[in-house]
């Protein structure tokens, strides 16, 4: 088994296990399914736990008004347990040098966005946007920005997840991915194996989807959507014995290198 493996499998959730009383964000998280804080679509409660900038790099989860889920919104579903277990990982394999201890929660048309070269964007099947918030993530996007779709699944919410993409990137089309492309090979060597992991609630195998710059398969990947997957739950739970720790590295990987590409492209 190589170095790496035998760290994730035995080390880092054993290490992670400790930090379970980190603040009492854990406690916010158990107030309601799926891992959110409980504050609803309350997004001042939860930026009262956002960090100011310091050129670090910080998990950026995206907020979006629901409506319908009460306390624990689709788009703060694992926060901030998953992020806070996704940095410890990053710190503990690479020289990125990130944050430590959670991620920070902006609206989509907050102009500090552009400080933050990655975002997450969780359930993206409630998602809707103003004109407002739309042209600030498109101008993100455009710019540099990369952006992570988590935590979906079936063909409802795919073809709602394109036509959102289609009203923030109008012309770009909606690709599917496969193992070749460059983002599962920037920092782990992924086989398809690796990527072909299930939702870990409903099953079915994961599929990724992205959009180029440009429409150019060569060019620079803006987004990926995770489908039929939820990486994100499998980062929260990663230090509870809930989700097998094998789909847990696997999801941590995918982090990493969505991570890692998107700091180099």
């Amino acid at each position: 088994m190589k170095a790496w493996i035998r760290l994730l499998a035995i080390g880092l959730p054993a290490a992670l296990l400790t930090l379970a009383d980190f603040s009492d964000l854990e406690g916010q998280r158990r107030r309601g399914r799926g891992g959110g804080g409980g504050f609803g679509d309350d997004l001042a409660a939860y930026q009262e736990y956002n960090t100011p900038y310091t050129g670090e790099f910080t998990f950026v989860r995206l907020y979006y008004r629901t409506g319908g889920w009460g306390r624990n919104p689709g788009w703060s579903h694992d926060w901030p347990v998953a992020e806070r277990n996704f940095g410890e990982i990053m710190d503990a394999l690479t020289t990125i040098g990130p944050r430590r201890g959670g991620g920070n929660v902006l609206a989509m048309d907050d102009p500090d966005l552009f400080k933050f070269p990655v975002a997450y964007l969780s359930e993206p099947g409630d998602w809707g946007m103003t004109e407002a918030e739309a042209e600030n993530l498109s101008n993100y996007l455009r710019k540099g920005g990369f952006l992570i779709i988590d935590d979906m699944g079936g063909t409802r919410d795919l073809d709602w997840t394109e036509q959102m993409l289609e009203v923030l990137l109008p012309g770009l089309q909606f690709v599917e991915l496969d193992v070749s492309h460059p983002i599962f090979d920037s920092f782990f060597h992924l086989e398809q194996s690796n990527i072909e992991m299930p939702h870990p609630y409903w099953g079915g195998v994961a599929s990724y989807w992205g959009i180029f710059e440009n429409n150019d398969p060569e060019g620079r990947l803006m987004v990926i959507v995770n489908h039929d997957n939820d990486i994100g739950d499998y980062m929260e739970w990663s230090d509870r014995g809930f989700v097998p720790i094998a789909l847990s590295n696997e999801a941590y990987k995918l982090g990493v290198n969505y991570v890692v590409y998107a700091l180099t492209h």
